[in-house]
Formats: C-alpha cells, sequence, structure tokens
C-alpha cells in the first residue's frame, strides 16, 4: 500500500490503496489510540461513501462505535474530537488532490495530529503483520450520528467582524467549506463554486496553483471587490488576493495573524515554518513579539505550537494554526481573522495591497521545485558548498537546511511524498534574487 504519508494516509484510490485497506485501517485503529468511540466526517468525492462504509464496518468489528458527523470540514472535525473527548477521529478526504485520490487524515485525544512518525507507521505495521478477528455480532459497535455543524458555525461567528465596509470575493474551489460559508460570511460577498462537488469540474481545489486562482482574480476585478478569498477542497486553508487581483505570499498572512492577537495582549509567541520570509519575523519583532521556526506540516506545527505556547502561526502552505482552536488550523477561522484587518484599515482610507506592500520588504523565489532522485545527497552537497564560500550567519537543520547571511537566505528541504528538492530563496533585492537563484541551480547541478 502506497498511501501512507508523512502527516496522512492519502492516495489514488483504488490503485495506491483500496476499500479491503480502509477496512483494516479502521479495524485496528481503535487499538492503536486506545479508542472506545471513533468521530468520522467526510468530503464529498465520488469514493467517499464506499471509504467511509469500509472504515466504518472496521471499527465497528473491532467492537468500537462510529460517531459520524457527516458531511464536514477537516476543522469541524478537529473541533469535534477535541471539545467532545474523543481518542480518536478521521477526516475522509484528499484536500486539494485531484478527484481521482482519497485519504484520511488521522488524530488523536485533543485533536493531536497522527502522523507517520506518530503512530501512522505502527497502524501500518499491524496492517501488514496481523490477522482480522471481528467481535461477536453481540458486541460490534454502532454507527451514530453526532451532529456539530450549527455549534461550530457559531464558534467561528464569534470571530465575525462587520463586513458592512467590505466588497468581498470567494471561491470555494467546489469544496466542503461550501456547507458553512454562507452561514458565517452572509450572502453580501461575491460566490463562486459554492457548491459541493467532488468531481472538482471548475479547477482543483488547490489555491496554492495560480491558474486555480484566474476565476477568483476576475470575480474580484470585476467587482471591484477589497478583498478575494479561495479555499482549497477540505477547508483546512485559505489565500487571498488583494484588490488588485495579486495573489498575497501566504506566510505574509502570519504578520497579519500576529498583530491581530499582540494587539490584544493576547499572546506574543508566534509560530513560523522554516520558510517563512524575514517580513514576517521581522514585523513580529517590531510588534513586541517572538518567533519560532520550526518544520513544514501540521502534524508538527501543531505539537510545536503547544510546546512555545504560542497564541498562532502558520505556514508557507496556506495553513494557520491557533490556541485558541485547540492549536488547530482553520481555514475559515483565518479568513475571519484577515477580514477583520480588512475591515479595520478600509476605515482608515488603505487597502490590502499597500498594507502588504509596506509589511513586504524582501525579494523571494516562492517556493521553486527541482525534481531530483538523489535529493538528500544533492542537498548535504549544496550545503556544503555554501559553508565553504562562507559560513552563515544563521543556520537551521530540523527540516532541511535554512543559511542566513547578510543580505539573503535560502531553504533548501527534500518533499516527504515525491522525488523533489525544494528551495526557497530571498533576497534584499531582485537583483541579488536572481544572481543567489543561479547561483543555486549551478551548484546544485554540480
Amino acid at each position: 500500500m502506497e498511501a501512507f504519508k508523512a502527516y496522512d494516509i492519502r492516495g489514488v484510490y483504488n490503485k495506491d490503496f483500496n476499500k479491503d485497506d480502509v477496512y483494516k485501517i479502521g479495524y485496528f485503529l481503535p487499538e492503536l489510540l486506545e479508542a472506545e468511540k471513533v468521530l468520522v466526517g467526510y468530503d464529498d468525492r465520488e469514493s467517499t461513501p464506499e471509504v467511509f462504509e469500509a472504515l466504518a464496518e472496521g471499527i465497528t468489528d473491532r467492537g468500537a462505535d462510529v460517531y459520524k458527523i457527516g458531511y464536514a470540514t477537516t476543522p469541524m472535525v478537529y473541533y469535534g474530537t477535541a471539545k467532545y473527548g474523543y481518542n480518536a477521529s478521521v477526516m475522509i478526504t484528499a484536500s486539494h488532490n485531484p478527484p481521482e485520490y482519497n485519504g484520511l487524515k488521522v488524530s488523536r485525544e485533543n485533536a493531536l495530529p497522527v502522523g507517520y512518525d506518530s503512530g501512522l507507521k505502527e497502524l501500518e505495521e499491524m496492517i501488514k503483520s496481523r490477522g482480522i478477528n471481528p467481535v461477536s455480532p453481540k458486541k460490534k459497535g454502532s454507527i451514530l450520528e453526532h451532529d456539530i455543524k450549527d455549534e461550530y458555525i457559531e464558534f467561528q461567528k464569534t470571530y465575525l467582524p462587520d463586513l458592512s465596509n467590505l466588497d468581498i470575493a470567494v471561491d470555494i474551489s467546489n469544496g466542503m467549506t461550501a456547507i458553512i460559508s454562507k452561514q458565517i460570511f452572509g450572502d453580501s460577498p461575491h460566490y463562486i463554486y459554492n457548491e459541493l462537488d467532488g468531481t472538482f469540474p471548475n479547477h482543483e481545489a488547490n489555491p496554492l496553483t495560480a491558474e486555480n486562482r484566474e476565476d477568483l482574480k476576475k470575480l474580484l476585478l470585476e467587482n471591484n471587490s477589497d478583498i478575494g478569498l479561495i479555499f482549497d477542497g477540505d477547508g483546512d486553508r485559505v489565500m487571498f488576493l488583494d484588490e488588485k487581483g495579486k495573489f498575497i505570499a501566504p506566510d505574509l498572512i502570519i504578520a497579519l495573524l500576529a498583530e491581530y492577537y499582540i494587539n490584544q495582549d493576547r499572546g506574543k509567541n508566534i509560530l513560523c515554518d522554516i520558510r517563512t520570509s524575514w517580513s514576517v519575523t521581522e514585523h513580529i519583532k517590531k510588534l513586541g513579539g517572538k518567533h519560532y521556526l520550526w518544520k513544514v506540516g501540521h502534524a508538527y506545527a501543531k505539537l510545536k505550537l503547544r510546546e512555545i505556547d504560542g497564541i498562532c502561526g502558520g505556514e508557507l502552505a496556506g495553513h494557520y494554526y491557533y490556541k485558541d482552536f485547540f492549536y488547530c488550523d482553520s481555514g475559515v477561522l483565518t479568513a475571519l481573522i484577515v477580514l477583520n484587518v480588512a475591515a479595520r484599515i478600509k476605515k482608515e482610507g488603505k487597502t490590502i495591497s499597500k498594507l502588504i506592500s509596506e509589511l513586504d520588504k524582501y525579494a523571494s523565489s516562492g517556493e521553486v521545485n527541482f525534481k531530483i532522485e538523489n535529493k538528500k545527497e544533492v542537498m548535504e552537497n549544496l550545503k556544503d558548498y555554501y559553508f565553504e564560500k562562507e559560513e552563515p550567519d544563521e543556520f537551521y537543520d530540523f527540516d532541511g537546511y535554512r543559511l542566513e547571511y547578510k543580505d539573503w537566505w535560502f531553504n533548501v528541504r527534500p518533499s516527504n511524498t515525491e522525488p523533489y528538492l525544494r528551495l526557497v530563496v530571498e533576497a534584499a533585492d531582485k537583483k541579488m534574487l536572481d544572481e543567489k537563484l543561479e547561483e543555486i541551480k549551478a551548484a546544485i547541478n554540480i
């Protein structure tokens, strides 16, 4: 089975995994997480009903009960897990992947993530090495309903600002946010693709890909909107366009979240992933806060945010985490905080593009991918090359490498799931950025 990944179980359904595999996952999950009850939500992919049926059969054959949310965003499942004390939960989703994919995001008590290093490896070994022995019909578990949708909406709305002075464009990407979008944001935003459709007929539900944002950009410009929002397939990510239709780098949003919380004196410790811009870390310091760089991925971020007693954090991929939300990520909660900022600055006569331009002081490459099979060897060679050339002012080695110099820095890290080496470069200006990018590309080919 090829579906066990660093952060979840995911792949092309009936190729990387199938209903028999899902049944076994369900069967061994209660033992792995010492759970008598498993909370389950799911997305709208065509394979999802079959996946749910197999998962539920496995769980109940082990004698545990399934508590079914039904259609849900991934953050809804996190909320239900932590709020109601479940020892285990599963969100059936493949997030932003194409429709032929499906997957399972597994959490334990307090909505703590179960990644490959924190349980999925053991689960995979159970499936490979252990036999199935279903309980007797009398001891078989039940499938029960646990509807938390209205309660979850009310929780999210505690962050809802007065939107009456804002013109908002929203692309739901035919994803799971469609089940709660209008109840939270109301009828006044301009919506596109706000209907559930797990075939994703309009564009893939991945807002990081530029072509997937084109329809939102068109909608925004046609309506002279102040800001654009685009959600991913399972609702745990959101990204933004300014009033000119320009994409806002997701790490810069961390600075807005930090300002929101620090100015309310609700916390000063902010988590950033290892690819985060100096623009963000310098802004956090200016606000009187403290930033902590850490590994990419929700399985790492949620634990680290607890460890540093952080109030919020974020990643370049558009995941944002909150102490107030059980240390989990939520696309809607992030959107509401950013809309708080947008509403405030509009009253001051300032646009989103102006705010971001004041914040964004450096030239960045964004994430550049190199298809390389021997990625770890190349990464080591690149690190050694720059250490020999000039020892860095700062060096981080917990997720690939980040080397910082006086006027520029770079992070190079291997993909956990694909034969890619991922690179981010940032420099004082565009000229230096271009020079350093070419220099690194040449060094990689050595």
